[in-house]
């Protein structure tokens, strides 16, 4: 499915559904992660995650732009728009939309890297997520020199 399909199913949706008109852009964001889709509030365009599409198919796809076309709707009339709110609630039931989506399955998490240093003076350990120039830092209790030990990787975050 492209971007110019997916506006069409939007415009579709949006006029069947809430027998209104949908005047903005729907388009697949492919950075989106951990969400179906988002309502973007200052330019009420909505983003879709393509991948929910992937893998549960076309209903699925239907229920997050309901999901997101309820908050389009409300927030342009001034309602509650929030997912806390019962405008928000009353119009999702009516639509038939999902409160939540499904969730994605999860990858397989990359290995940690953590790096190992020492001060040449105390020989105080510091354990470290990312690199660092030990020529720019100093051990924090003595003001001692720092040196690299070693990078250890763990199985998973």
């Amino acid at each position: 499915m492209t971007d110019a399909e997916l506006q069409r199913l939007v415009d579709e949706i949006s006029t069947t559904y809430f027998k209104r008109t949908f005047k903005h852009r729907a388009f697949f964001n492919p950075r989106l992660r951990t969400t179906g889709g988002r309502y973007m509030l200052r330019s009420h365009n909505i983003e879709v995650n393509k991948k929910y599409y992937e893998q549960f198919g076309y209903d699925e796809l239907v229920g997050i732009i309901k999901h997101e076309l309820c908050h389009y709707h409300l927030h342009l009339e001034g309602k509650g728009y929030k997912h806390k709110d019962p405008e928000f609630k009353y119009l999702l039931k009516k639509v038939g939309g999902p409160r939540f989506c499904s969730s994605l399955p999860t990858t397989s998490p990359k290995p940690l890297k953590i790096h190992l240093y020492e001060c040449r003076q105390c020989h105080t350990l510091f354990h470290r997520r990312r690199k660092m120039d030990v020529s720019r830092y100093a051990c924090g209790s003595c003001r001692g020199r720092l040196r690299f030990l070693e990078t250890k990787v763990s199985e998973s975050k």
